[in-house]
């Protein structure tokens, strides 16, 4: 275990907070435009995140304050930590990469500050960033450990060939891969996703998270992705990607997944491409017997949805234990109630109250952030405990150095 901080960095990195208030965005700004300067290291990060979206100066800017307020009750930040190892390890970040991240943030506090960083303020942080940085560095040894031994693991990057190309829907496409090596596979825990190094030609390396949509199983894994009209890696992978294409490919990671034993019933929300988690999920259930789920999905029509067959084979096979309920927002004109979706327009809270069992059921949401924000608070003003509402969403993360 790290050393403990001291009171006074404690101290000193509180009173950091309303500078943080008032220039975080421009310190992490500037924390990427120093690190980046060395490709090894911008090339383990989904620039995704940064380039193509900007977002993810702004979630870490959150994320160092949220530090700096709690410094002194870490332990409201465990889950937080947990989710950073957990996008670490699927990067393949290492120990030996802290030092650049230190000294790129160390240097753009002291850029953006100006004379206000004292030596005091640059050591105090200097501390407090290494007391995370080790913190997470066992963290994530645990989890490459745990890979490595497990049953069809692996550590680092690992070649997969694709097997299979399906379309789903108009802009959703499946890609089932298995190990080029012709060995077995670490069996996933539904809702994990991979992390994928892709080398598309003409530019640099490329890291993508895909969530896992296929069941469980010791031979495959197979992930479902949404073209984007900006999207570089979902682009090349719906045109340029086909069976025998091999990609390189880190073992699951996430720490949202669906537990061996659920709490109580499960209640799995999704919009758009945010349910294919959440179909591993339903294929989890459909295996367990006594276990039950209500799968509840909003799109926009036929032409957006994917998996709508599948999930409601899982549904039909399950003997009542698994039901299904699709909204779509603008049905086409071939889209059939019925048949193809069950309520027009969007779901929301108020038909989760009045269709679902608030007082005790476990919620999975999976969508845009939107979507999430609308549902993680909507289920918490209908009176559903922070601890049974589970989510995962796709783009950066809102904590201290996710990449």
């Amino acid at each position: 275990m790290p050393r403990q901080l001291s009171d006074h960095t404690i101290s000193v990195v509180k009173a950091t907070v309303p500078a943080l208030e008032a220039h975080g965005l421009d310190i992490t700004r500037r924390m990427y435009e120093r690190m980046f300067r060395n490709e090894s290291i911008r090339d383990l990060f989904n620039q995704s995140h940064h380039g193509e979206t900007g977002s993810q100066p702004k979630a870490l800017a959150g994320a160092v304050l949220a530090y700096a307020r709690n410094i002194d009750n870490l332990g409201v930040l465990s889950a937080a930590v947990e989710r950073i190892a957990q996008k670490h390890v699927g990067l393949n970040i290492l120990p030996e990469h802290y030092p650049y991240v230190a000294e790129a943030l160390l240097g753009a506090i002291e850029d953006v500050l100006g004379e206000a960083a004292t030596p005091e303020i640059l050591a105090a942080w200097g501390e407090a960033y290494w007391f995370l940085a080790d913190v997470l560095i066992g963290r994530e040894q645990q989890i490459y450990a745990e890979h490595a031994t497990a049953p069809g693991g692996w550590s680092g990057w690992r070649d997969f060939t694709v097997t299979e190309k399906k379309a789903e829907s108009g802009i959703i496409t499946s890609f089932t891969l298995a190990p080029a090596d012709g060995g077995a596979v670490l069996r996933h825990r539904p809702g994990q996703y991979l992390t994928f190094w892709l080398e598309i030609p003409g530019r640099p390396p490329l890291k993508r998270n895909y969530s896992i949509s296929s069941a469980p199983d010791d031979a495959h894994y197979r992930i479902t992705v949404k073209r984007e009209p900006q999207g570089i890696a979902s682009n090349w992978l719906h045109d340029a990607v086909g069976p025998g294409a091999r990609l390189k490919v880190a073992a699951p990671a996430g720490e949202f997944f669906l537990p061996d034993r659920p709490e109580g019933p499960v209640v799995l929300l999704s919009g758009g491409v945010g349910q294919t988690p959440l179909v591993s999920m339903m294929h989890a259930i459909a295996a367990r017997p006594g276990a039950t789920a209500q799968f509840v999905h909003g799109t926009l029509s036929g032409a957006t949805h994917a998996l709508g067959a599948e999930a409601r084979d899982l549904a039909a096979a399950s003997g009542g234990r698994i039901t299904t309920t699709t909204f779509y927002e603008a049905p086409g004109a071939a889209d059939r109630q019925g048949r193809d979706y069950d309520l027009a327009g969007r779901i929301t809270p108020d038909w989760l109250r009045a269709n679902t069992p608030v007082g005790e059921a476990e919620y999975y949401l999976c969508g845009p952030r939107e979507f999430l924000r609308i549902f993680a608070g909507g289920l918490a003003r209908l009176g559903v405990p922070a601890s049974r509402i589970h989510y995962e969403f796709f783009g950066p993360a809102d904590e201290l150095l996710a990449a």
